[in-house]
């Protein structure tokens, strides 16, 4: 294939990524900007009001990072592990295989679909986020490098688990099972160093509680991390599991079989 084509096959991929929950956004991006506004209503206002100030910060100000980033991760994951194995399901997926499309670019194209989504949901709870705190953004570009890096690791993960999905209960577990618990001890309602000494150390093997102190520091300046060291776990993950997808693509793994 030419580089045009390439580059249609893959826009092509994009943009039915795209228009399938854009379509539908009253139940892909309405949801997630109706859930923040109520975490910001009971947490912030309601319980936050009596939690003293987290690094200078008020609760309300605090916990603004996390929730933007849980809508990121949720949605970027969501969308991607449901369309896939939507097309497994559908057998469409088998018409791209044996088209000339690069397996490479067939990945590239899903994970930007969920990317787009995960963007998209994000640029609105920031926006919701913004009615109930004043924040004042300490690092536009690191905010922006770790709001995209995140969409695309779960964006992967997603796709992996839609290709060992074999029914569509299996596509629910890894979400509420692992990706949900992982979220919400990974420091968005609070700092590690509130915790134990036990738990502190605990929390640093969970890979997410670096990506929201990464956001947090772009927005706030405040983290429980070293930023340098979060970058690196975040990009070494993506590395990884992009190759491993392509591995399982190019293997056939759940397709085939």
């Amino acid at each position: 294939m030419t580089f045009n084509e390439k580059f249609n096959a893959f826009k092509t991929i994009l943009v039915k990524e795209y228009l399938r929950f854009i379509r539908i956004w009253i139940q892909t991006v309405l949801p997630p900007a109706i859930t923040t506004a109520l975490y910001f209503v009971i947490f912030g206002n309601l319980i936050g009001s009596q939690i003293s100030d987290i690094d200078g910060y008020s609760y309300m100000d605090y916990i603004v990072p996390g929730l933007i980033l849980m809508a990121v991760i949720t949605n970027s994951y969501a969308n991607v592990v449901s369309s896939f194995y939507s097309a497994k399901f559908q057998k469409s997926i088998e018409e791209l295989l044996v088209s000339p499309t690069p397996n490479y670019l067939i990945l590239a194209g899903f994970v930007s679909g969920g990317v787009a989504r995960g963007v998209i949901v994000g640029i609105v709870v920031t926006l919701v986020a913004m009615y109930f705190s004043d924040i004042q953004i300490h690092s536009l570009t690191l905010s922006f490098t770790v709001f995209l890096l995140t969409a695309i690791l779960f964006s992967i993960a997603g796709f992996i688990n839609a290709i060992f999905a074999r029914s569509f209960d299996d596509i629910t577990i890894i979400p509420t099972f692992v990706l949900t618990p992982l979220t919400y001890l990974g420091g968005i309602f609070y700092s590690i160093n509130m915790l134990p000494e036990f738990w502190q150390k605990l929390s640093l093997i969970n890979p997410i509680l670096y990506m929201i102190n990464s956001f947090r520091y772009g927005l706030l300046g405040v983290s429980d991390t070293d930023i340098s060291s979060a970058l690196f776990i975040i990009i070494i993950f993506i590395i990884s599991l992009f190759s491993y997808a392509l591995y399982l693509l190019n293997k056939g793994t759940g397709i085939k079989s």
